[in-house]
C-alpha cells in the first residue's frame, strides 16, 4: 500500500479538490447534496490517478536519467510497469463511473480532461510552455465541478474566472517545481522555463503569472461572489502568492506547502460569500 500511495502521491489531490469543490458552491450557492460532494470527490480522484499515472508510466526514461526521480516506483524497479497500467485502469474505470453518475453532461465531456493528461507529459520534449499544460490540467477542475453542477453549459462565463485563476496559478507554481530539474533539463534537451531562460528569470515570469492569478481572483470578487466577507480569504491568498514568490527557493514549502493553504484559502472564500 506505501508504495501504490507513494507512487500515485495522492497527497497532491489536496492543490486540486479545494479548487473543484469551489466550482461547485460557486455554481450551488447552497450546501450541495452529500452523494454530489461524494461523487466530485471520487472523480476527481480517479482522474488524479490518471493523470500521475500517465506521467509515470510516459516519463519513466527520463525518470531513469534524472538523479532527482531515479528512485521513484518505475524506475528503480520497485514496481513493475504492468502494475502502473493497473492503477491506470483503475483510477478511468473511477473517473468514468463517477463522471456517469454525476450526468450525461459531465460523462459527454470527460474525455476532454483525459486528452490533456495523454498531451502534457510530451509537452516538455518539444516547447517551455509545457508548464501551461499543467495549468490547464488544473484548470479543469474547478470547471467540472462547476458542470457537476449545473449539467449544462448554460452558465459557462459566470463559470470561468476559477479555472483561469488556476491556469495562472498552476502554471507559476509548476516553474517554481522545475527549477529543482534545470540542470538536467538543460544536459537532457527538455525544455522548462528554468532550462531555457534561466532560473532566475523563469522565477521573474512565475512572479508575473501569479500576479495575473491574484487579479483573476479580484475580478471572481467583484463579479462573482460579491461580498465584503470575501474580502480577508483575498488578502490572505494574495499574501501567500507573494510569500510563494519569496520562498521559492525553497520548493518543498513554496511548492507543497503554500499552495495547499492557497487552495484551502480560496474555497473558504466562496463558500462563505455563497452559503
Amino acid at each position: 500500500m506505501k508504495k501504490y500511495l507513494s507512487f500515485i502521491k495522492i497527497e497532491h489531490t489536496l492543490f486540486s479538490l479545494p479548487m473543484i469543490y469551489s466550482g461547485v458552491f460557486l455554481a450551488a450557492r447552497e450546501a450541495p447534496s452529500w452523494s454530489l460532494l461524494g461523487l466530485v470527490l471520487t472523480a476527481a480522484v480517479g482522474a488524479r490517478l490518471v493523470a500521475m499515472t500517465l506521467n509515470r508510466i510516459i516519463d519513466r526514461e527520463i525518470d531513469k536519467r534524472n538523479p532527482r526521480t531515479i528512485g521513484r516506483e518505475l524506475p528503480s524497479g520497485a514496481m513493475k510497469l504492468a502494475e502502473s497500467y493497473l492503477v491506470l485502469i483503475a483510477g478511468l474505470a473511477l473517473y468514468l463511473l463517477s463522471a456517469k453518475l454525476i450526468s450525461d453532461f459531465c460523462f459527454n465531456l470527460s474525455p476532454i480532461p483525459l486528452i490533456v493528461f495523454i498531451i502534457y507529459p510530451y509537452l516538455k520534449r518539444f516547447t517551455p510552455l509545457a508548464h501551461f499544460g499543467v495549468g490547464m490540467g488544473l484548470a479543469m477542475g474547478p470547471l467540472g465541478g462547476f458542470f457537476a453542477v449545473t449539467g449544462s453549459a448554460e452558465r459557462l462565463g459566470e463559470a470561468m474566472l476559477l479555472p483561469l485563476f488556476n491556469l495562472f496559478w498552476a502554471t507559476g507554481f509548476d516553474i517554481i517545481y522545475s527549477t529543482l530539474d534545470e540542470e538536467f533539463d538543460r544536459k537532457a534537451g527538455l525544455f522548462s522555463f528554468p532550462s531555457r531562460f534561466g532560473k532566475k528569470r523563469a522565477l521573474m515570469i512565475s512572479g508575473a503569472l501569479h500576479l495575473l492569478s491574484f487579479g483573476v481572483l479580484v475580478a471572481l470578487v467583484a463579479i462573482s461572489l460579491k461580498a465584503l466577507i470575501a474580502l480577508p480569504f483575498l488578502a490572505l491568498s494574495g499574501f501567500l502568492l507573494w510569500l510563494e514568490q519569496r520562498k521559492a527557493e525553497d520548493v518543498e514549502l513554496a511548492f507543497f506547502k503554500i499552495n495547499i493553504v492557497v487552495g484551502l484559502s480560496i474555497l473558504l472564500m466562496v463558500l462563505v460569500s455563497v452559503l
